[in-house]
């Protein structure tokens, strides 16, 4: 299969939209990061981006829609999800909530639970494929299975060019890190990711304190994306919270960078973590291949905040630290 590099352009967009018709695969970027989309009715299209990815069957999907009333005619919405909807979305929120009578979305995606995950995502050319569609779509991030997520257009062809079918170029993504899940479903909501929208932002729209899940990872039977305890990962081994650096090491800084690696990305020299957020797959991407272009070993990470962005920041660098299973 030879994979088409589409322009942001309205005959990109409608080319991208056809394909997604016919039931093939195209990658697209989103706020937060580049999503390999599929019709998320179309139970063959839906299987194709598990194999495509080589993504674990147990691992559900968000269904992305171009508006929320066309999301929430999928789902049962309380009014917690409603005044949700009207304060992120579009944005970097997702929701979990029961699957409605006659929801459209495939059981595939949602691997087989009463649950549903859905979004309005930001972003022009991204609203305007998800209107050209008229239908949910799928879109997981645009990668194979664990890897660090796709940030612009060759970061997807690096990794998918001959699994999928095209990519629209959007660009580079704004905000960085996939999208906060929060789990709508029980009597009490449930941070499930940390992601672009922040948990003290969701805490003070929902008036009260969010549960979270019971433990950082959920390999059985992950009830959202990104739940695997192993995810987002180089090839290189990566080290949280270093405090100095080997020679044969990359350094991934945060702020002033240690001394003694030959090769660094800083995530902000400024210590900002939105931008710190949007630089974080670009900076693991480089420092993996660079790294081992030059023979190094490991990535060491410098400390990053635990609170707003850094939350989501330092989830994703725990997952990438996490023990190749």
């Amino acid at each position: 299969m030879q994979t088409r590099l589409l322009p942001d352009t309205p005959a990109g967009i409608e080319t991208a939209s056809a394909i997604l018709r016919a039931g093939g695969l195209v990658a697209f970027g989103t706020e937060t990061v580049y999503g390999l989309g599929a019709d998320a009715g179309n139970d063959r299209a839906v299987a194709a981006i598990y194999a495509a990815k080589g993504r674990p069957g147990r691992n559900p999907l968000i269904s992305h829609f171009a508006s929320a009333q066309a999301a929430f005619a999928q789902v049962v919405a309380t009014e917690l999800a409603h005044a949700l909807a009207a304060r992120f979305w579009p944005g970097p929120l997702t929701m979990v909530l029961p699957r409605a009578p006659g929801c459209a979305i495939s059981p595939i995606a949602t691997a087989g639970l009463g649950t549903a995950a859905v979004r309005v995502p930001a972003g022009a050319t991204t609203l305007a494929l998800l209107q050209a569609c008229g239908f949910p779509v799928v879109a997981p991030s645009a990668n194979p299975s664990g890897k660090v997520s796709p940030s612009d257009a060759q970061h997807v062809m690096a990794g998918l060019a001959g699994r999928i079918d095209a990519v629209l170029d959007c660009g580079p993504c704004t905000v960085g890190v996939e999208s906060t899940i929060i789990d709508l479903s029980g009597p009490v909501p449930v941070l499930l990711r940390p992601g672009g929208i922040t948990l003290e932002a969701l805490e003070e729209a929902c008036a009260m304190p969010l549960a979270l899940p019971q433990a950082a990872s959920n390999d059985a039977r992950p009830s959202a994306p990104g739940q695997l305890s192993s995810h987002y990962a180089p090839g290189l081994p990566v080290r949280l919270d270093a405090t100095s650096v080997g020679a044969d090491e990359a350094l991934l800084a945060f702020g002033a960078p240690l001394p003694g690696s030959r090769l660094v990305w800083n995530l902000s020299e400024g210590e900002d973590l939105h931008e710190a957020a949007a630089r974080l797959f670009a900076g693991l991407r480089f420092l993996d291949m660079e790294g081992q272009r030059r023979g190094l070993v490991g990535i060491a990470v410098q400390p990053v905040p635990r609170h707003a962005l850094g939350r989501a920041i330092r989830d994703r660098l725990t997952r990438a630290a996490c023990p190749r299973s």
